[in-house]
């Protein structure tokens, strides 16, 4: 038989910690302790490396008790190498540079697959209905967008006389009067549809 689950006891979803505020704080401080010694040990461990590397690399220089020509050649020796330790470190940072570059591409890359570099601000361009069509359909649009020339041309003469036709001749005295008071205000309202 399964086991029953007992719904009336509130389920925690993360297990308490059976150690102690002490305890954890004791551990903090242990490994504190072997982080700090860990790294006072790779310090002295850098240290002594670079010590052991300058001894094999540069070795003490004997000068005294040297003669003229044994001067010299000493010096074009120091001069051949001077010469190739620059090479290499040439080499070096062209080879940093190379891979920093590397890395940029890479990253530029991840963005790009990960959808989240930033789009540049575009700029405004006024461009033409005509323009904008040869752009986007190319050898293909041949009609022009000129929208005012495809409107009905109308002359000024039909739109007065329509003008005269539908206004009302009257004597003006009488509308006048017929506004004036409550009772034209009244009229003003209701032939605005507001007494509807």
């Amino acid at each position: 038989a399964a086991p029953r689950s007992d719904c009336s006891r509130p389920q925690t979803l993360a297990p308490k910690s059976k150690i102690s505020a002490s305890r954890k704080l004791s551990l903090k401080i242990l490994l504190l302790t072997r982080a700090m010694e860990d790294l006072e040990k790779e310090k002295m461990e850098r240290n002594e490396e670079k010590v052991r590397y300058l001894a094999e690399k540069l070795p003490p220089l004997q000068l005294s008790g040297l003669s003229m020509d044994e001067m010299q050649k000493l010096c074009k020796q120091l001069h051949a190498k001077i010469d190739v330790v620059d090479e290499e470190r040439y080499d070096c940072e062209a080879k940093v540079m190379k891979n920093n570059r590397d890395i940029h591409e890479l990253k530029l890359k991840v963005q790009d697959l990960g959808g989240k570099f930033k789009k540049p601000a575009l700029r405004k361009v006024r461009v033409s209905a005509d323009e904008m069509m040869r752009a986007l359909l190319g050898s293909k649009h041949k009609g022009s967008m000129d929208l005012r020339a495809n409107l009905k041309s109308v002359k000024k003469e039909d739109i007065k006389q329509e003008k005269v036709l539908t206004t009302e001749v009257g004597d003006w005295r009488k509308n006048v009067e017929a506004m004036s008071g409550m009772e034209g205000r009244k009229k003003m309202f209701d032939a605005a549809g507001g007494g509807q």
